[in-house]
């Protein structure tokens, strides 16, 4: 949490870009990070360990945002109803 606070202030300062930061653009996957391509304004770094204990307790989501904040205000459960077990 204070990593994230830290990046919101980074923000609001104008040290990092409004639209394109690494809170607007999380979680990075394995596949972005490690691609030869490397198009945002801040570090690779950044992207993949925001904080220092990561970088050996990192886990990679297989899979960035699909449509931003949709599936977390929608959540609905794919699981087969209790009685059909």
């Amino acid at each position: 949490m204070l990593t994230i606070h830290a990046e919101l202030v980074a923000i609001e300062s104008g040290k990092l870009d409004r639209a394109n930061n690494p809170l607007k653009n999380a979680p990075h996957t394995a596949a972005c990070v490690t691609s030869d391509e490397w198009t945002r304004p801040y570090p690779r770094s950044q992207a993949a360990w925001p904080a220092p204990w990561l970088r050996q307790h990192k886990f990679w989501p297989s899979v960035a945002r699909i449509d931003n904040v949709h599936g977390d205000r929608h959540v609905f459960c794919s699981c087969p109803p209790i009685l059909e077990s």
